[in-house]
């Protein structure tokens, strides 16, 4: 691994990464270095910040909005845990299946497979690999052949764009590893092919495999393929090369035919001039790493394949194609690796890709001999899957050493097991409890077993475990912290509350009544439930609950939130996980129960936007509480420069309450607390914390009550009344009706009475 602030490469011991039910988990075999881009992430992690910066202006353009929206501060300690994270290396491996994901098909425990997918097949004895980037190897081919598959994939997919044929006369350029296998690729599929490199190692290994080798040198060159494809030029150009430098996709112009094609695809800038392009008419054509699924979430993830006959060549088809030319030994890859090295021995093979001491082509790491199929089985047997496909990993506990932050020895009800390694955990969460005084923390468990391990040496844990459950069963365990993705709140909290432990709950505490209802039995077990609704512990929020007290009437809220946009493949896209309504709104709609001192009755929707309701990005939530009190939430995906996130208006007789983004308390004009940033979750942590010492009033039922009123809000969506808490259970069984807002004649105030299936039927509305 390599930390993304930068310093050595390490070989770390981790817990085998969990299994999603789309996922296979494998023993790794082999894997090759991709040194192009391995040797991108390392130079850039080891880089300054101003390199980092110039590298990545994206990245600066979020950190900008970070810190407008959030806070300098919040920026800052999101960049600084950022960088602290371990990025993983590899992408391109083979081995033995240990365990198949429920929604696999076609893979089987024992089979060989080449695996795919940065972030997926790391350089690591286990992977845990999307079924789709896994593809069975022939009989016949070696693993450490099959290791090759993936960056064969990248070649062969980048030939395809170039739409040629047998008798086509192709370039490479640049024979590093992609370009040493693009050229062969192109062999075996009945191309002329002519390579161009500056290095005698790339031209020799090149012309061995019958490809027209020739030394980059200017005009000669280029006289030199002008010959070769009898005075027209090359059909296509690949530009397998990678640099700094535009000139190779400039030279590539006086390679190509007229009207030829010419596809980028090693990682080069664009410096192009508009003469070259016009006169040749020249297409010009950038390959997306290894083919049509790359970078999908519906594929990699979720693992929904595309029709054969819509996409033929999906990532998944370009790794068994290329597996299919080394079966039938037309084409060779076991003489590119120059250098072998054990898995233990990494450092040293990224110091020779960083330093070029010797010129390499293929690196290949290789792994202890693997298990006995039975003895794989009976440990990948310990995997526990949920309903929702999502399942959590075995493997080895890894000790750490003692705490920098704390002695092992915690007083009953502070000993501390975490549950994910994500950035808001690292950045936020995770300060908060050290500043709220709890001192022992003990574990911590994610799907990544290289995360969980990345974030207990970060921060001070004494142990990674191999798995939630080992976790969870942990008797030195008191307080069991849940950060994981909103899909797996429900299920994990309502595990540990059965257990005795004490439980912290990132919201939502769950997407469903019935999910909710789970949690609610647990928690009546006696252990302390609180959920991450944070702004009710707030100075403002805090301070504004007094000041309302004593008023003389009904409180009117308005709750307005500036969001921001989101990529389309974030995960509030995601229905799985609840969307922006389940996954933020809920915080809002607990503030606004907090301010009135009143629980919610009443909860009606309406999305902006066309599309998918529950997943809209635009939305305005209107409250009616117990008390009379109204609310009401208008949530914006929209982020100006000079509007902070959010403002809460309050109303009550003569009196006027403004909280101006938790930085703010304006109470009839005068503002009676003023500070930075504080959207209470410091004092969240705090009252957690006396809470399971006993010295605190629990809060438990005011949050369930919250994410009920959230939940309500959801399923009233398409409906022409607000839906009081807990009403769709009652749906469920007939014992309630509510007007079908399709069928209602809105003039009259008539319309047919719908009695709803359930949960998950009304939520379509």
């Amino acid at each position: 691994m390599q930390a993304a602030g930068g310093g050595d490469v390490r070989v770390v011991e981790t817990p085998v990464p969990a299994l999603q039910a789309t996922q296979v988990l494998v023993e790794t075999a082999a894997t090759i270095v991709s040194a192009g881009t391995e040797r991108a992430v390392t130079t850039l992690a080891s880089s300054g910040l101003v390199a980092k910066a110039r590298a990545r202006p994206d990245l600066v353009r979020k950190v900008a909005e970070k810190a407008r929206a959030d806070g300098l501060g919040e920026a800052v300690r999101s960049v600084r845990d950022r960088l602290a994270s371990e990025l993983p290396l590899g992408y391109s491996g083979a081995g033995r299946v240990v365990e198949v994901g429920a929604a696999v098909d076609g893979i089987r425990v024992g089979d060989l497979v080449a695996t795919g997918g940065a972030g997926w097949a790391n350089h690591a004895e286990f992977q845990a690999v999307p079924g789709l980037l896994c593809a069975r190897v022939p009989d016949g081919v070696p693993p450490a052949d099959a290791a090759f598959v993936t960056i064969g994939a990248i070649a062969l997919h980048g030939l395809r764009l170039a739409e040629v044929g047998p008798g086509a006369k192709v370039v490479v350029v640049g024979l590093g590893l992609v370009g040493q296998l693009a050229a062969r690729i192109a062999m075996a599929s009945g191309c002329d092919v002519a390579g161009i490199d500056l290095a005698d190692l790339p031209l020799t290994a090149a012309a061995a495999s019958g490809v027209r080798a020739l030394r980059e040198s200017g005009g000669t060159t280029t006289t030199a393929v002008r010959e070769w494809s009898r005075g027209r030029g090359a059909d296509a150009v690949l530009i397998c090369t990678a640099g700094r430098s535009g000139d190779p996709v400039m030279r590539a112009t006086e390679f190509a035919r007229d009207r030829g094609q010419l596809v980028v695809v090693g990682d080069v800038p664009l410096g192009l001039a508009r003469a070259p392009f016009y006169e040749k008419e020249l297409v010009l054509r950038f390959a997306r790493s290894y083919g049509p699924g790359r970078y999908e979430r519906g594929y990699e993830e979720w693992g929904v394949d595309y029709p054969a006959g819509q996409i033929r060549w999906t990532e998944g088809r370009n790794q068994e194609a290329v597996l299919d030319l080394l079966a039938a030994g037309r084409l060779a890859v076991a003489d590119l690796v120059t250098h072998r090295f054990p898995i233990e021995q990494a450092p040293a093979a990224y110091e020779l890709v960083t330093t070029r001491r010797e010129p390499y082509l293929a690196i290949r790491f290789d792994y202890p001999a693997q298990h006995s199929s039975d003895g794989v089985a009976a440990a990948a047997s310990g995997n526990d899957h949920d309903p929702r496909g999502n399942a959590w990993g075995l493997g080895r506990r890894v000790r750490l050493a003692a705490s920098r932050f704390g002695s092992p020895a915690g007083r009953r009800g502070d000993r501390v097991g975490w549950i994910g390694a994500g950035a808001f955990s690292g950045s936020v969460l995770l300060p908060a409890f050290r500043a709220a005084g709890f001192e022992c923390f003990v574990g911590v468990a994610s799907a990544s077993g290289r995360s969980a391990r990345a974030f207990a040496d970060r921060h001070g844990f004494q142990r990674a475990a191999a798995s939630v459950d080992e976790l969870l069963d942990d008797d030195d365990i008191d307080v069991v912290v849940i950060a994981t993705p909103h899909s797996t709140h429900a299920r994990l909290a309502a595990a540990a509350l059965e257990r005795g432990r004490h439980v912290w709950c990132e919201k939502p505490l769950a997407l469903d009544l019935i999910e909710l209802e789970m949690v609610e039995r647990a928690a009546a077990g006696g252990g302390v439930l609180m959920v991450g609704f944070n702004r009710r512990f707030s100075p403002a929020a805090i301070e504004a609950r007094r000041r309302l007290a004593e008023r003389d009437g009904p409180l009117s809220v308005v709750y307005r939130v500036a969001g921001g946009p989101v990529p389309d493949d974030h995960w509030y896209a995601d229905r799985a996980e609840g969307g922006r309504l389940l996954g933020e709104v809920c915080h809002f709609v607990d503030t606004c129960a907090a301010l009135a001192g009143s629980r919610v009755e009443a909860a009606v929707t309406m999305p902006g936007r066309a599309g998918e309701a529950l997943l809209a990005e635009d939305l305005a939530v209107a409250l009616r509480h117990a008390d009379g009190s109204l609310s009401t939430i208008a949530y914006s995906s929209a982020r100006p420069r000079v509007c902070r996130k959010e403002a809460v208006e309050a109303l009550a007789g003569r009196r006027h309450l403004r909280i101006d983004d938790f930085r703010e308390l304006i109470v009839d004009g005068s503002s009676v607390w003023k500070g930075s940033q504080d959207k209470g979750h410091h004092a969240a942590a705090a009252a957690f914390l006396r809470m399971c010492r006993g010295g605190a009033a629990n809060v438990t039922a005011e949050l369930i009550a919250s994410s009920r009123a959230t939940l309500a809000a959801a399923e009233s969506i398409g409906r022409s009344v607000p839906i009081p808490p807990g009403v769709p259970a009652a749906l469920a069984s007939g014992l309630v009706t509510v007007p079908d807002a399709r069928t209602a004649d809105a003039d009259s105030g008539s319309g047919r009475s719908a009695a709803v299936a359930g949960p998950e039927g009304s939520r379509t509305g």
